[in-house]
């Protein structure tokens, strides 16, 4: 018999910032046809459980770097959750104040997960969208002399993933086939920066790009407005309110632009949320793979291509985040807190 043993990282760190990244690629064993290859690229192993906590490290060290940002300076950044809890890490290892602009709708656990390591939560009107609490962030910047992490626009949020996600990616796939790799976005900062490196490196792996099919901004084929410096000047006509939290804001980010620019995907594919989150249950149940709904709706995405993909592809599906921060949403509405009749049957059965 096989005993599972493990051997240590080989290291010890500094600080909580050191372990981000090097997240495994999975592969799935009862998900999808049988003729492909599906793996999962498990971004829940990050310290703070998202893809986030990368950008939310590099825009902070890049900043230091290029004296934009001095000790003991407030940040200030708008999110959805994701980057503001890989933001509140950081600046809680590093020293700085954090404030975090979002918009009321988003999950209660992720704005307590904040305000739990240090930062301070502003909550701004479900009807102003991303575009209000993304102004409200860029008004308390300019008013109090604070750092706006504007991770939107910041090119520290692609180079990240460009040296790390990608490299990561590449050296699993080493040597092996990569047919297909899919993701969906919120800022563009994982897709543009992975992209980078795919088509340098691996130019024949086509890049599948989703986004939901109630909001879906590139597949409307309409341009986004945008301010001198990139920023957004409103909202994008094609945007609707949808399911995937931390997916597609309702404007087409500066970050964003770059693989809409450069033909960075092959294709961009509409999903249905609720399929998504039907996708993460399955996951969770059938794979023992815990993700949100952003998970879900890509594996989904996935699984469409896979369909009509040649025999033996290799697929690799993001997962950006941990389904623990979805508690407080419709992704846990079905999944009771007390006993079923099953469960109380078995309990019964012991007395």
């Amino acid at each position: 018999m096989t005993i599972y043993t493990t051997a240590g990282r080989g290291r010890c760190y500094d600080d909580i910032v050191q372990t981000v990244g090097d997240t495994p690629c999975v592969r799935l064993n009862r998900t999808g046809p049988s003729h492909v290859t599906l793996y999962v690229k498990v971004e829940s192993f990050n310290p703070l459980s998202s893809v986030k906590d990368r950008l939310a490290l590099n825009i902070i060290e890049a900043a230091e770097r290029d004296g934009l940002l001095a000790p003991g300076q407030t940040v200030v950044e708008a999110t959805s959750g994701n980057t503001g809890i890989g933001l509140a890490m950081v600046c809680a290892a590093k020293g700085y104040p954090l404030v975090i602009t979002m918009a009321e709708s988003f999950s209660i656990e992720r704005r307590r997960l904040m305000r739990f390591l240090g930062a301070k939560v502003v909550l701004t009107p479900k009807e102003e969208r991303g575009i209000g609490m993304y102004n409200t962030a860029k008004k308390l910047a300019e008013d109090n002399g604070w750092f706006f992490a504007s991770q939107f626009e910041n090119s520290a949020n692609a180079d990240i993933h460009e040296s790390t996600t990608a490299r990561e990616i590449l050296a699993d796939f080493a040597g092996a086939p990569l047919d297909y790799w899919v993701t969906g976005y919120g800022t563009g900062g994982t897709v543009t920066g992975v992209a980078r490196a795919l088509r340098r490196e691996r130019p024949d792996c086509k890049i599948v790009l989703s986004e939901p099919h109630n909001a879906a901004l590139l597949g409307s084929g309409l341009a986004q407005e945008r301010h001198a410096d990139g920023s957004p000047t409103g909202s994008h006509p094609a945007w609707e309110p949808h399911v995937i939290q931390g997916w597609t804001p309702d404007f087409i980010p500066k970050v964003l632009q770059e693989s809409i620019d450069r033909e960075f995907f092959d294709e961009v594919r509409p999903v249905d949320g609720m399929q998504g989150m039907a996708m993460a249950q399955h996951l969770a149940a059938k794979e023992g793979i815990l993700t949100g709904v952003s998970g879900g709706s890509t594996l989904t995405t996935a699984i469409e291509v896979a369909e009509n993909a040649p025999e033996g592809s290799v697929i690799l599906v993001m997962l950006p985040d941990t389904g623990e921060r979805y508690l407080s949403t419709p992704l846990f509405e079905s999944i009771p807190a007390e006993m079923d009749d099953e469960e109380q049957a078995l309990f019964t059965s012991t007395r």
